[in-house]
C-alpha cells in the first residue's frame, strides 16, 4: 500500500476483509510509514519505493498517495512486473494518462482505478435494468455530488494545492466519481461538455503543517491563493443525444458526502442516492413509483455479485471496496486481466482525465468543448 491517509486505511480494511494478505505500507516519508504502519496493525513499513518493489512477496500495489505522484508510482509499479490499483485520478495529465494505459496494456498486468462507487449493490442494479431495456431508451442522466468539508476558509487538505492535487478539484475529486458512475449505469460516453467553475474562496487560510482528509486545521495559517474550484455546474451531452446535468460542491452546509444519480428513459426512471445505498427509486407513469430495498433475491445476477448481506442489513461505502477488489483479484489470481473486466480499468481512469480537459476547456471559453477520444 502506497499512503497511508483516509483512502489508504479503507484500502486496507478492504482487502483484509477479502483475506488478502498485506506485506507493507510506504508513508510519506520512513516515519509517517512507520506510526502508521503501528497505527493500522501493518506488520511492515518501506523506507522506499524501491525497496517495496524489489520485495518479491508483492505480487499487487494499491497507490493512494497524493494526485501528483500517480503517475510516475505506476510507471514503477507497471516496470517492476506487479500489478496496480491506482486510486483517481489516474494522473494529472492526459499524456500521463495515455502513456499508463499504454503501459499497463504492453506489460499484460492487472490494471484498476478506484471507482469503487460503481459497486454499491443498488448501482449496479440500476445498471443491470438499463441493460435490460426495461428502462427503455436514456434520455437524461442528472445528479448531484455535494460535501461541506470545505466549506469555510480556514479549511485546508493537499488537494486545495493545484501543484499536488492537479487543475481541477470538485470536478476531479467527486466530479469524476460521478461521471463515471453515469456512464456505467447509462452505458453512454460523455461527447461534450459545457463547464461553469467557481471558486467560493479565492484565498484560503492554510495550516504549517499537513491535514488529513476530513480533519480540521489547527495552530497558525498562512494566506494561500486557491486556482480550483469549490462549485462546479456541467450539462453534458452523450454519444447517441441522451443529455446530462451536474452540479458539484466542496462548500454545501449539512452535505458531507452526498453523490445522487437518476437516470430517466422512455419507459421508467431509476433514481438512487449514496447516503441511502438500499434503496432505489423506481419511477413510472399510469402506475404508482416504487422504492426497492436492497435485497439478494430481488436484484439481478449483475448486482448479486457486489452484495454480501440478507435485506435490512446495510451494505454502505466499505463494501463498495470490498466487492471491487474481489473482482480485480479475481484476475490477479488468474495472472492477467480477463478480456472484459468488470471493474475500471485505466481506460475508464484515461477517460475521466479527458473529460477533464474539456471541462477546464469549456470554463476557459464559455462554449461547448468535445472529450478527446
Amino acid at each position: 500500500m502506497i499512503g497511508t491517509g483516509f483512502i489508504g486505511a479503507v484500502h486496507i480494511d478492504a482487502l483484509r476483509r477479502l483475506g488478502v494478505e498485506l506485506a507493507g505500507v510506504l508513508g510519506s516519508s520512513r516515519e509517517r510509514g512507520r506510526l502508521r504502519a503501528n497505527e493500522l496493525g501493518v506488520h511492515h513499513s518501506y523506507g522506499s519505493l524501491d525497496e517495496l518493489l524489489a520485495d518479491d512477496s508483492v505480487d499487487v500495489v494499491h497507490i493512494t498517495s497524493p494526485n501528483n505522484q500517480h503517475a510516475a508510482q505506476a510507471h514503477a509499479v507497471i516496470a517492476a512486473g506487479k500489478h496496480v490499483v491506482c486510486e483517481k485520478p489516474l494522473a494529472t495529465s492526459s499524456n500521463d494518462a495515455r502513456s499508463l494505459l499504454a503501459a499497463a496494456n504492453a506489460a499484460g498486468i492487472v490494471h484498476c482505478v478506484n471507482f469503487n462507487q460503481r459497486f454499491y449493490p443498488q448501482a449496479q442494479e440500476m445498471a443491470a435494468r438499463v441493460r435490460d431495456g426495461s428502462v427503455g431508451d436514456v434520455r437524461l442522466v442528472s445528479g448531484s455530488y455535494l460535501q461541506d468539508w470545505l466549506l469555510e476558509d480556514t479549511d485546508w487538505n493537499w488537494r486545495l494545492d493545484d501543484a499536488i492535487g492537479g487543475p481541477l478539484r470538485a470536478v476531479g475529486d467527486i466530479g469524476s466519481h460521478w461521471l463515471d458512475l453515469a456512464s456505467f449505469v447509462s452505458g453512454l460516453t460523455v461527447e461534450s461538455v459545457m463547464a461553469d467553475l467557481v471558486t467560493v474562496h479565492p484565498t484560503r487560510l492554510a495550516p504549517a503543517g499537513p491535514v488529513e482528509t476530513y480533519a480540521s486545521a489547527r495552530g497558525e495559517t498562512t494566506a494561500r491563493p486557491i486556482r480550483t474550484e469549490d462549485v462546479a455546474n456541467l450539462l453534458v451531452r452523450f454519444q447517441g443525444g441522451g443529455r446530462g446535468a451536474l452540479t458539484l460542491s466542496q462548500v454545501s452546509p449539512g452535505r458531507k458526502n452526498r453523490l445522487w444519480l437518476e437516470v430517466d428513459g422512455s419507459i421508467d426512471a431509476l433514481a438512487w442516492c449514496n447516503e441511502t445505498p438500499d434503496e432505489l427509486w423506481i419511477g413510472h407513469r399510469g402506475r404508482p413509483s416504487e422504492l426497492s430495498q436492497r435485497d439478494p433475491s430481488l436484484l439481478s445476477p449483475l448486482a448479486q455479485q457486489s452484495t454480501w448481506h440478507p435485506g435490512g442489513h446495510a451494505e454502505g461505502f466499505p463494501d463498495t471496496f470490498r466487492a471491487l477488489y474481489r473482482a480485480v483479484y479475481a484476475d490477479v489470481l488468474a495472472g492477467q486481466p480477463s478480456p472484459h473486466p468488470t471493474y475500471p480499468t485505466f481506460a475508464d481512469g484515461l477517460t475521466q482525465v479527458l473529460i477533464g480537459d474539456a471541462v477546464l476547456a469549456s470554463a476557459a471559453s464559455s462554449t461547448w468543448a468535445p472529450v478527446s477520444t
